[in-house]
């Protein structure tokens, strides 16, 4: 196994988790995903910044990319393949489920930040920029070839990244946070 060729693999599926992370707060959404509701802890479910427009535009932005990115795959994967790399299968379905599992997964951290009471935007490191990859990974493995190594790579490059990405969005005016 070449390190290079599970790195490009992992960047390779790692576009529309990205997408979908990335572009909610463009929605500047009004309606809570969570409608208002509390949970039986009397803590919101989600809170106020996740909304059903940033979902929305989350699940659309990585669906968009993964079909750039199945439009791509046959000739990208046989440039990858004159230096002995495979790029792994990417179809619209595929990244819609990518792009669907980094949407729940980032749910899915909100959930607990509440139930640890603390409040949306609040930084929690590694729930912040792992959750939704783990999310990616989940409802995605069953339909492209994501090996071990791979998906350990996502989880260790995903800090790197998207603390340097949540940094240029904030200094645009795009994040409330620089986390």
């Amino acid at each position: 196994m070449d390190i290079w060729v599970e790195l490009v693999g992992a960047l390779w599926l790692l576009i529309p988790a990205y997408a979908a992370n990335g572009w909610p707060p463009l929605a500047r959404g009004k309606i809570p995903i969570d409608g208002g509701r509390m949970f039986y802890d009397g803590k919101r479910i989600f809170g106020d910044s996740k909304t059903v427009e940033g979902f929305t535009v989350g699940v659309a932005a990585g669906t968009f990319y993964g079909v750039i990115e199945s439009y791509l795959y046959p000739s990208f994967n046989i440039y990858a393949g004159m230096w002995g790399a495979s790029l792994p299968f990417m179809s619209p379905f595929v990244g819609f489920m990518i792009a669907l599992g980094a949407m729940v997964g980032d749910l899915t951290g909100a959930f607990i930040k509440r139930r640890l009471g603390m409040l949306p935007g609040a930084n929690a490191p590694v729930l912040d920029q792992l959750n939704f990859i783990v999310g990616a990974i989940i409802f995605s493995f069953a339909f492209t070839q994501i090996s071990l190594f791979m998906a350990i790579i996502m989880l260790v490059l995903t800090p790197l990244i998207h603390r340097t990405v949540c940094i240029i969005g904030y200094a645009l005016h795009f994040k409330k946070t620089p986390w």
